[in-house]
């Protein structure tokens, strides 16, 4: 699979404007990247820019604390899909996992994997926030409660993705689940070294540097 299709070009900034997620959309098409990850206000936006084309259309939900409610998170996610979505990327509530409310983590994911549907579910881990053994079991969940992708961060926290993590979801997970690593990859070489993990999508805003082979410091 070619770099490009790796990715999904994202802009989560919260000033972003709807011009913005319009260029976002053109610059995904132009590139063929998988997808462009938005906030879900802009997801109407995002689908009528990609109809009759391949992109992908990506909407956080719970995004970036994962906090809120689980029928918050549900609905947000049925109104993403309602408006277009074709992937949904959720936060864990990590004080829950944190707390050993595993149950109640299972039954978030759950919730908002059957407003999805078919569609593919990825969970944030926020991996920065988490031990290694917390790592491991908010993998083990994820696959419980459903998930298609776990996820590294949310590229709003004090860390993103490392190889050491990416190695320990991936481990855990095996044939399960699929790898998404987000989070502070902005350059080529960093691209590649968790390809070579074997991961199966990139989130970052950085993918035109990125499939050009150089460098962009910007975040979400």
């Amino acid at each position: 699979m070619k770099l490009n299709h790796f990715i999904d070009h994202t802009l989560l900034k919260p000033a972003a404007t709807p011009e913005d997620i319009i260029k976002l959309c053109k610059e995904a098409i132009e590139y063929e990247f998988c997808s462009v990850c938005v906030n879900s206000s802009y997801v109407k936006v995002a689908k009528k820019e990609l109809d009759n084309s391949d992109v992908k259309v990506c909407a956080v939900v719970g995004f970036p604390l994962g906090a809120m409610s689980s029928k918050a998170k549900a609905y947000e996610a049925q109104t993403a899909i309602d408006d277009g979505a074709d992937e949904i990327d959720m936060v864990m509530n990590i004080g829950l996992l944190k707390s050993n409310n595993e149950s109640e983590v299972i039954d978030d994911i759950k919730a908002v994997k059957t407003a999805c549907g078919d569609r593919v579910l990825k969970v944030i881990l926020e991996i920065s926030e988490l031990t290694e053994d917390e790592i491991r079991k908010a993998c083990l969940l994820c696959v419980e409660g459903g998930a298609d992708f776990v996820k590294t961060s949310t590229g709003f926290s004090s860390g993103g993705a490392t190889i050491e993590a990416v190695k320990i979801m991936k481990n855990t997970v095996g044939p399960n689940a699929k790898i998404k690593a987000s989070g502070g990859i902005r350059n080529y070489e960093t691209a590649m070294e968790f390809i070579n993990l074997g991961i199966h999508r990139l989130g970052v805003s950085a993918g035109i540097a990125i499939v050009q082979g150089g460098q962009n410091d910007q975040g979400y």
